[in-house]
């Protein structure tokens, strides 16, 4: 029950919801198809069109089939669910307007607009900011008529109590360190680290304390480009000497 199977709850739920929403908009699903239910207009000149991709559907699917076994009493499932609920909101959170131009000689008289999800990478990303602000929480035992549930509640009461797009956990994570076969832990020596970063990805924290090692390294990059018209693009073939920094 640690921050990082709260991040996996969360963007495999994102994923069965993405996939779904996506087939229905490509035509690929015969049960479902593009959103119709907009109100009004979405801007002056604009006019609703194309495909809107009908998260709504998506993401009750992703709940039907993610939180099937879920439905025990316990604080794991309780807190799947609401790291698989998390993955979700990401995507309607994410939905943005995609617009296209129509009128005589490319002008831009009518725009016709469509709902759309981010790529998945945008949905990644957002959702490892989550992981890194992830709550820690504490499993409380209540007696209900169906005998003891467990619920969790936030373990420090000065800070702001998670939302529904937040991801929870209440497990300390193990040791990456070094490597464990039970985790699935590769540990982090020979891993190429960032000198010059304070965050995760630099060599203090990455490297556990351990140090580093630092060699250079020779690369082929193309350089001196010139565009010749018309139209290719030709380059000369340059070496640089770059600092690769390792993990001991």
């Amino acid at each position: 029950a640690t921050r990082e199977s709260a991040f996996v709850h969360a963007i495999a739920s994102a994923g069965v919801a993405f996939a779904v929403t996506r087939s229905c908009a490509e035509g690929s699903a015969n049960i479902c198809g593009c959103d119709t239910r907009h109100k009004g207009s979405p801007g002056e000149g604009w006019k609703w069109g194309g495909c809107s991709e009908d998260v709504e559907f998506g993401t009750t699917v992703s709940r039907e089939f993610a939180d099937a076994r879920e439905n025990r009493p316990d604080a794991r499932s309780a807190m799947n669910r609401h790291n698989n609920e998390a993955g979700r909101t990401s995507i309607i959170e994410l939905m943005h307007l995609k617009c296209k131009c129509h009128g005589l000689s490319g002008s831009c008289e009518v725009k016709t607009c469509w709902w759309s999800q981010p790529d998945f990478r945008v949905i990644g990303d957002y959702l490892k900011d989550k992981y890194d602000s992830a709550s820690e929480m504490v499993v409380e035992k209540h007696r209900e008529s169906r005998g003891w549930v467990e619920t969790l509640r936030p373990k420090y009461n000065f800070f702001k109590a998670p939302t529904e797009k937040d991801l929870v956990y209440y497990e300390n994570s193990p040791n990456f360190c070094e490597p464990n076969p039970e985790t699935g832990s590769f540990g982090t020596r020979d891993r190429i680290c960032n000198v010059t970063s304070h965050g995760i990805d630099g060599c203090d924290l990455l490297c556990c304390g351990r140090g580093h090692n630092t060699r250079t390294e020779k690369r082929k990059e193309k350089c001196h480009c010139i565009f010749h018209w018309c139209c290719y693009v030709r380059c000369q073939e340059c070496i640089r000497v770059y600092d690769v920094h390792t993990c001991k």
